[in-house]
């Protein structure tokens, strides 16, 4: 009886669904307008730093540094094959063009060797009336296409973000991706659709699923480069199931039924709660990556959780009056069924004695082995490639010839200069420091440093001034700042840090109260900039920053012993908890932190959410734990992969991949274990999970060679290592869990049907095998997706 109302519930939704198509036609194209237009206005992320929790250290310092300092592009150009005068020659050329403030080269072997020249170069935009210097900065973007022209004729590779757009970059390379599974889908789609027409219906339907999720994420105001790029063939990918589940509900309606639009309501009211229970294991992993701490799961998870809800609400109330507007090309089109019979292989499962079930238990243990082996890495440059870019081959074209260097700032509470001094002096002294820059650290003559406090008599002798003259300038400069000692007191000892009398001597020579020394007036216009610039990249409103060139990797121990170096260093002189070290080190330390929680969490959080829905649909629980182990096998194993082939995916990877694959994958167990539970009413157990595997093949081999074939092509035609990673993971784990779904689950299932059987929970549902009952005396259509 209370299915019967259940159905009854349904039929009158779907009736209402149908009666208004034309007003949701209207609606539909109305939204995907709004969203075609704000498409572009979604705002992009490339940093990963961005998503890490605001307590950490690195997003503390980040922060700090984005609000109180500049930070000026540079890059490395190396030129192959070339003599050192020519080098030098290059070097000076430039050095003389606008928006470059210095070039890094001399003969040592860290700029010149085996005859190829590594060339740092630093900009600013001054010289172009910019004070940004930044990588977009108009000014840098000229300089560094000079550089280029001028560079031409040799062998010049650059490693630097300057003039390279990467979200341009990848949205050209997703749209060739797109094209291309497209295509692919489309065959996959036409050899397994019932009517050609319906792959038609199938991608009016996803097209406008995808824009309205495109067009939604500029309301969540800011999200991942990674996200954008792959949410939309992830989407397709997981997605496509829906639109195939309601028509072939259709055809099988439509062959028993006269009418179509009973056939329609009856077949909608049908599909409402079979693909809204279908999502829930997708969404209920999705929901586990945004439980992560490291918040570009969050950004991954509610994205393409709402790319599964908006391709749900288009199959539930666009598609209907797409099928009612072309009911007799669906009929015209049909054809007859491509899909082999797999009723063989079902019954050889049945009969080679659990083959498939022993070798998955011994290569389990190696599975979980191996995938906890895998070396994830933590930064950007440590993630192995699938496809090179131009600027990935360069940096390592580079990095082969030099070795690389690692930068560390290290933010200090600012005006204590004479700490800083004695940090840099001790920091320089570490083993792997290469370089250490600050304020302190500027030589003005020798034994001078730029922030020493310095007499009046002491500027007068720096800069050809009389002494009367300076004097006059320290007092003017005491009242400025409320320091009435040069006044009332012997101005002969009143001392100011050297770089605050040259700011200030620059502010009163603007306002023409004082001239520069003429015969000094060069030099000291040199200084100025060189000095102003130094303070936008140094000195903060509240912070000073320390740079240290260190030639230690990213990762690693040592690197992580050298910062906390470092941080004893600062604390000796300002005290436990008030300084910050920030860099690519901290936020590969960072992320690894974040992920090791996050890891578990996410693995456990999907199990339980998925073992849950489970058990609620199935209600056994050694049925459900059957499933879940399965495909957790098949993560085990598509995990190993990375450790076996020596790879260094990102972490991100292991994350998302898992939770994507447990989520979406575990579908196709579902698909086969329904099919058996009902045949097995009428048939012996082992005909019937013969035939179960017969009539589920079709929905798993269209869903997972769509996944799979979406994952390898993002895979292996996008060079961002980010996404191409989790394309493979994707991709791989697809393959994986089809495999074990039609060899290894078929078996297990068969094995342990007793078990499965004894531990059935009556969870105050309608009776399962009642259901079955009166869906059997109902006329149906075998299913084939």
């Amino acid at each position: 009886m209370a299915e019967e109302k259940k159905n009854e519930i349904m039929r009158r939704i779907a009736a209402g669904i149908i009666r208004s198509r034309i007003l949701i036609l209207f609606l539909f194209l109305g939204a995907a307008v709004y969203c075609a237009l704000s498409v572009g206005r979604v705002r992009l992320s490339s940093d990963l730093t961005a998503f890490l929790p605001a307590d950490t250290e690195t997003r503390r310092g980040l922060s700090i540094m984005e609000e109180e300092f500049i930070t000026y592009a540079s890059a490395e150009i190396m030129v192959s094959n070339i003599p050192y005068e020519t080098a030098l020659n290059l070097a000076e050329q430039i050095s003389a063009l606008d928006a470059v403030t210095g070039v890094g080269f001399d003969s040592s072997p860290s700029h010149y060797r085996n005859s190829a020249a590594l060339f740092s170069v630093s900009f600013s935009g001054e010289k172009a009336g910019s004070l940004s210097g930044s990588e977009d900065d108009p000014a840098v973007l000229s300089a560094m296409q000079e550089i280029r022209s001028l560079l031409s004729p040799y062998d010049a590779y650059y490693n630097t973000d300057i003039g390279v757009n990467y979200f341009d970059q990848l949205a050209s390379e997703m749209v060739g991706i797109i094209l291309i599974a497209a295509a692919v889908i489309m065959a996959i789609l036409l050899f397994t659709s019932r009517s050609y027409f319906e792959v038609v219906i199938f991608f009016i339907v996803f097209v406008f699923a995808a824009l309205l999720n495109m067009g939604t994420n500029f309301w969540l105001g800011e999200i991942s480069s990674i996200t954008n790029s792959i949410a939309i063939i992830l989407q397709l990918a997981l997605a496509i199931d829906y639109a195939i589940i309601f028509a072939h509900r259709y055809q099988d309606e439509a062959a028993l039924r006269t009418s179509v639009r009973e056939a329609l309501t009856e077949s909608l009211a049908q599909s409402i709660p079979e693909i809204a229970a279908s999502s829930l294991t997708t969404i209920s992993g999705l929901v586990a990556l945004m439980l992560m701490q490291f918040r570009l799961g969050y950004d991954l998870g509610i994205v393409l959780a709402k790319a599964i809800v908006c391709s749900m609400l288009t199959v539930f109330l666009l598609m209907p009056g797409l099928i009612l507007f072309f009911p007799r090309a669906l009929k015209r089109t049909l054809h007859k069924n491509l899909v082999p019979d797999i009723y063989g292989w079902g019954r050889f499962l049945m009969h080679s004695g659990y083959f498939f079930v022993w070798i998955f238990l011994l290569l389990i243990p190696l599975g979980i082995f191996f995938s906890r082996r895998v070396d994830y890495a933590f930064s950007e440059s440590s993630v192995s490639e699938l496809v090179y870019s131009e600027s990935r081959a360069a940096m390592h074209k580079v990095h082969d010839s030099f070795a690389p260097s690692t930068y560390v700032a290290l933010l200090v509470p600012a005006e204590d200069f004479e700490a800083e001094k004695s940090i840099l002096k001790e920091a320089a002294a570490l083993d792997g420091i290469k370089d250490a820059t600050g304020l302190a650290g500027i030589e003005v003559k020798p034994g001078l440093m730029l922030t020493d406090s310095c007499t009046p008599r002491i500027f007068a002798e720096l800069l050809n001034l009389s002494y009367e003259e300076a004097a006059l300038l320290f007092q003017a400069y005491g009242v400025r700042h409320e320091q009435y000692q040069a006044i009332f007191s012997s101005v002969d000892r009143y001392e100011v840090p050297l770089i605050d009398m040259f700011l200030y001597l620059f502010s009163v020579a603007d306002r023409g109260v004082v001239e520069l020394p003429a015969d000094r007036a060069a030099e000291l216009e040199e200084l100025r900039g060189t000095l102003e610039r130094g303070i936008r990249q140094l000195r903060g409103e509240n912070w000073n920053r320390l740079v240290f060139t260190s030639s230690l990797p990213v990762e690693g121990d040592a690197s992580v012993a050298l910062v906390e170096e470092l941080r004893d260093i600062a604390e000796r002189h300002y005290g436990r908890g008030k300084v910050l070290v920030v860099g690519d080190i901290t936020s590969a330390r960072d992320l690894s932190a974040s992920y090791t929680g996050d890891s578990t969490l996410i693995s456990l959080l999907t199990i339980l959410f998925v073992f849950t829905i489970l058990l609620f649909t199935f209600r056994t629980v050694v049925g459900s734990a059957i499933l879940v182990f399965v495909i957790q096998g098949s993560i085990w194993f598509n995990f190993s992969f990375p450790a076996l082939r020596d790879q260094h995916p990102s972490f991100v990877t292991n994350m998302i991949v898992s939770a994507i694959q447990m989520g979406a994958t575990i579908d196709y167990a579902i698909v086969l274990m329904s099919r058996y539970l009902a045949l097995k009413e009428g048939l012996p157990k082992k005909d019937a999970m013969a035939e179960a595997v017969k009539q589920s093949f079709p929905t798993v081999m269209t869903s997972g060679s769509i996944m799979t074939i979406a994952g390898l092509l993002i895979a292996f035609r996008v060079s961002d290592v980010y996404v191409g990673h989790i394309g493979l993971g994707v991709g791989r784990g697809a393959l994986i869990s089809v495999i074990l779904v039609l060899t290894v689950l078929p078996q297990l299932l068969v094995l342990l049907d007793r078990a499965v059987e004894k531990t059935t929970l009556n969870l105050g549902l309608p009776d399962e095998k009642e259901e079955h009952r009166q869906a059997d005396d109902r006329p149906q259509v075998k299913e084939e997706a």
